[in-house]
C-alpha cells in the first residue's frame, strides 16, 4: 500500500484519487473549491497538510496554480517520496518548480488523452527522477506510461508538439462540418475527413510536407477565396481558413527569397 496525496479533486484528480482507493492504497486530498470528496479519500485542510508523510503527491490543479502548490508541498515531503505534477504547465515551467528546494524526486506527467472519457488509463508520458515512482503506481491501475528521456519538462514538451496537431486538427474539423452543415453537405465533408485520416499515415505526412512547400503559392489564394467563402456566402467562423492562408503566404514567400551564395 502507498501513502498517495492527490491535490485537485475537480474531475481528473477525482478520477485518479477514486482509482487509487480502489487499488487499496491510502489517498488523501486537497482542494479549496471542489464541492465533493471521492470515497475512501481523507481530505486535508491545506495542501501542506495533505502531504505530510506522502509517499507520492499528484497535482492536478490548473496550471495557473502549479507553483503556489509547489512552493508549499515540495519543502515539506521526506526523501525518497516523489512530487508528479500533471498541470499542463509549459516545460520551462516544469523545469522552474523542479528547483524548488525539496527531499522529494519531481516528475513531469503529461496526460496525452482525455481523462473523463478514457480515467485513470488515461495514457501518460513522464520525465524527471520521479519517473519511476510515478509508473509504478499508475501503471497497475491501466495506464501505458512511458518514460521520456530528459529532465523535468521533456514530458510536457512531448504534449504540446502532440497539441499542435490534435487541438489544430479538432479545430481544422470543427470547422469544416460547420462549413459543411451550411452548405448542405455535411455528410459528403464527414465522408473527406474520414478519408484523409485513414491509410498510410507517413504516407500522407511525406504528401503534406512537399505538396504544402511546392504549392504554397496557389493554395494561399485557394484558402483565400474558401476563407470569404465561409464568412460571406455561409456566414460561419473561418478562422482556422484563414490562419491557413496566412500561413500558406508565408511559406510561399519563403520558398521565393534568393538564397545567399558565400564567396
Amino acid at each position: 500500500m502507498t501513502v498517495c496525496t492527490v491535490i485537485g479533486l475537480g474531475e481528473a484528480g477525482a478520477t485518479y484519487a477514486s482509482a487509487l482507493v480502489a487499488a487499496g492504497h491510502q489517498v488523501k486530498g486537497f482542494d479549496p473549491v471542489a464541492p465533493t470528496t471521492p470515497a475512501g479519500v481523507v481530505r486535508a485542510s491545506t495542501a501542506a497538510e495533505a502531504c505530510q508523510g506522502a509517499d507520492i503527491v499528484l497535482v492536478l490543479t490548473g496550471a495557473a496554480a502549479a507553483p503556489a502548490v509547489a512552493a508549499e508541498c515540495l519543502p515539506v515531503l521526506a526523501k525518497g517520496s516523489c512530487y508528479a505534477d500533471l498541470t499542463s504547465s509549459s516545460p520551462h515551467v516544469m523545469q522552474e518548480l523542479s528547483r524548488i528546494p525539496s527531499e522529494a524526486d519531481f516528475a513531469d506527467v503529461a496526460i496525452l488523452g482525455p481523462v473523463p472519457t478514457q480515467g485513470a488509463k488515461t495514457p501518460l508520458m513522464v520525465s524527471g527522477p520521479g519517473s519511476e515512482a510515478v509508473a509504478t503506481l499508475l501503471a497497475p491501475l491501466g495506464a501505458d506510461v512511458e518514460i521520456a528521456d530528459g529532465e523535468p519538462g521533456a514530458a510536457m514538451a512531448h504534449k504540446l508538439l502532440r497539441s499542435v496537431l490534435m487541438k489544430g486538427l479538432a479545430s481544422v474539423v470543427v470547422e469544416a462540418v460547420t462549413a459543411g452543415r451550411a452548405a448542405g453537405l455535411e455528410e459528403w465533408i464527414r465522408e473527406q475527413i474520414a478519408r484523409q485520416l485513414a491509410g498510410d499515415g507517413q504516407a500522407v505526412i511525406d504528401r503534406f510536407l512537399v505538396g504544402t512547400a511546392k504549392h504554397a503559392q496557389r493554395r494561399s489564394k485557394e484558402m483565400q477565396d474558401t476563407a470569404s467563402f465561409l464568412a460571406d456566402d455561409l456566414k460561419v467562423p473561418a478562422e482556422m481558413t484563414t490562419a491557413a492562408a496566412a500561413a500558406l503566404t508565408r511559406i510561399a514567400s519563403e520558398a521565393a527569397e534568393p538564397v545567399a551564395v558565400l564567396r
